[in-house]
């Protein structure tokens, strides 16, 4: 990114998808609030290395736009609010980065005491996202992405209720909270009317959606496929929280996509049980093998800790087998690294350097697993969703598409996978195909 050449109101998205679909929420109070010359930075803290990114990109942005406000906001801000106000950024708290207010004059909102900000001062006119109080119930606004990108990235749910020992989200984002079936409704019938065709379920938690107020996961999926919705997405899942209904959904609606990512984490049953999560090496397998019985096309995505205190040599060993064990074909791997105020930062250190030695062979054999899986692909048919640039895409199981013709952008076009490229298929829409 050139700061020299950014936009005067600029709001720059790190981390997760929930992150980019809450930035759009950003982006429409800065412009509510009539903020000029404001990049928003709407940080990330999953990592210390994304809290690094974070940083270096606030220092930039005070040397090279010296004139500018320089806000920080999302969950690096939450849990080092003081080390970006001493760069002299303005700090804002999750809690308050959709409001109006947040962005209406200099003064920081970020609380010193006594909890939450007060959104007594947002504007309520434009769309805002967060946590409101309703009754004595926190309600979260749902957060949708903007029209820039194919897919809409919909945020329905916040926080998280469990405690895992390595993970800092629970102190940056609080308990698990969730939007309204409505609201979530309402939003995605505004991402189709502005002609997005896929919808991508996202949160914190996202399986834990409705366990504050009584609903499920399932329940949204099924009242959202009463929408004309072609696409239906899930971001990660606990593996533990998938019930029946949900795996009917995931198994048995076509417009589901087939692509499960799960929220995994090790492949060894004493480092689960350190990380504090609440399956076992054999659920995931067992959840793997039931997914791909039920559906032949699913693809498996995982989210994998490499290095967690105490692991082992044969403890890593658990971890690289999973892979094949659970046929994993999207894996997002990364090292561990200490979160201050994290259990797991108190227990016993395996190192950075071996984290990220076993990070590097966990994403090699994962990357053998996906060019296996699309080498075999070659010569079939699918249905590709057209990115904004016209030329690449996805396939229903996620797959990476280049187009050899391009097409038009938001468009779902049948393709024939010609070729592989890396980690991603070229394909040739079936008309240029058929006309060939």
């Amino acid at each position: 990114m050139s700061m020299a050449t950014a936009d005067r109101q600029e709001v720059v998205n790190f981390g997760c998808r929930l992150n980019i679909a809450e930035g759009e929420a950003i982006r429409s109070a800065v412009a509510a609030a009539g903020a000029r010359d404001t990049i928003v930075f709407n940080s990330c803290a999953v990592t210390d290395e994304a809290v690094r990114q974070a940083r270096q990109a606030v220092r930039r942005a005070l040397r090279e736009r010296p004139d500018s406000e320089v806000v920080v906001t999302g969950c690096a801000a939450e849990l080092e609010p003081d080390s970006f106000a001493s760069m002299g950024a303005r700090v804002v708290s999750n809690e308050a980065k959709g409001l109006v207010g947040s962005y209406l004059s200099k003064a920081s909102l970020f609380p010193r005491e006594g909890g939450g900000p007060s959104p007594a001062g947002a504007i309520s006119n434009p769309p805002e996202m967060g946590s409101r109080l309703r009754g004595d119930t926190r309600v979260y606004a749902p957060a949708l992405s903007g029209a820039d990108h194919a897919r809409a990235f919909l945020g329905v749910q916040t926080g998280c209720s469990h405690s895992c020992t390595f993970c800092a989200t629970v102190l940056a984002r609080g308990a698990a909270r969730s939007s309204t079936i409505d609201a979530v409704v309402a939003s995605a019938q505004t991402a189709l009317e502005r002609g997005q065709r896929e919808i991508v379920l996202t949160g914190v938690d996202l399986a834990s959606y409705g366990d504050d107020s009584g609903t499920s996961l399932a329940a949204l999926v099924e009242a959202l496929l009463a929408l004309p919705v072609e696409r239906l997405r899930l971001s990660s899942l606990d593996p533990d929280r998938i019930d029946d209904a949900l795996f009917a959904l995931l198994t048995q609606e076509k417009r589901v996509m087939p692509h499960v990512h799960l929220s995994l984490q090790a492949g060894d049953d004493m480092v689960l049980t350190r990380m504090k999560r609440r399956h076992r090496r054999a659920d995931a397998v067992r959840l793997t093998e039931r997914l791909r019985a039920a559906r032949a096309d699913i693809a498996i995505g995982a989210d994998l800790i490499a290095g967690f205190p105490t692991e082992d040599a044969a403890m890593f060993a658990g971890s690289l087998a999973l892979i094949d064990d659970c046929d994993i074909v999207f894996g997002h791997i990364f090292p561990y690294s200490p979160r201050a105020g994290t259990p797991a930062a108190r227990m016993p250190q395996v190192g950075r350097g071996i984290a990220r030695e076993r990070a590097a062979t966990l994403r090699e054999a994962n990357a053998r697993r996906r060019h296996r899986w699309l080498d075999a692909q070659l010569g079939r048919t699918a249905s590709v969703l057209v990115e904004r640039d016209g030329r690449t895409g996805h396939a229903e199981n996620f797959a990476a598409v280049a187009l050899a013709v391009p097409a038009s952008p938001g468009a779902i076009i049948d393709v024939r996978l010609t070729a592989r490229d890396g980690d991603r298929m070229i394909a040739n829409p079936i008309e240029q195909d058929i006309a060939a």
